[in-house]
């Protein structure tokens, strides 16, 4: 935890009495260190990648209309109209659909989804 800290160092905390003498190699030393200190990043960016990963097999509804997917740019739409991909995934690999416009279908899906289940719309439920 005190490796987390900007100003606490490898080497400063082994030489506390009753730490040391830590690692003889130096390059060891370097990697705790490291490790230490972004540790907070490494696991956010461990939460991102298995976000990404469960929206990865999301699944479009056959009949999306992407016309009614606010924010997304005629050229987005057509593309994926043309290439009417079946899961957030598949779309996201259609070149030129941007992480944003995939932003916008994930909001779209999970509006479409929660108004279907208070019955404000019949709009086909993604599985997950």
């Amino acid at each position: 935890e005190l490796l987390r800290r900007p100003e606490v160092t490898y080497a400063g905390l082994m030489s506390l009495p009753g730490l040391g003498p830590g690692v003889a190699d130096p390059q060891v030393a370097e990697q705790v260190e490291i490790q230490a200190k972004y540790a907070g990043y490494i696991d956010r960016q461990r939460q991102e990648i298995e976000r990404q990963r469960r929206h990865e097999e999301l699944a479009l509804p056959t009949d999306l209309d992407y016309t009614a997917v606010h924010g997304l740019s005629r050229e987005v739409r057509e593309k994926l109209d043309r290439h009417r991909p079946r899961t957030l995934g598949q779309a996201s690999r259609v070149p030129g659909i941007t992480p944003a416009a995939i932003s916008l279908l994930l909001i779209h899906l999970k509006r479409s989804s929660s108004r279907r289940n208070t019955g404000a719309e019949t709009v086909q439920k993604p599985t997950v």
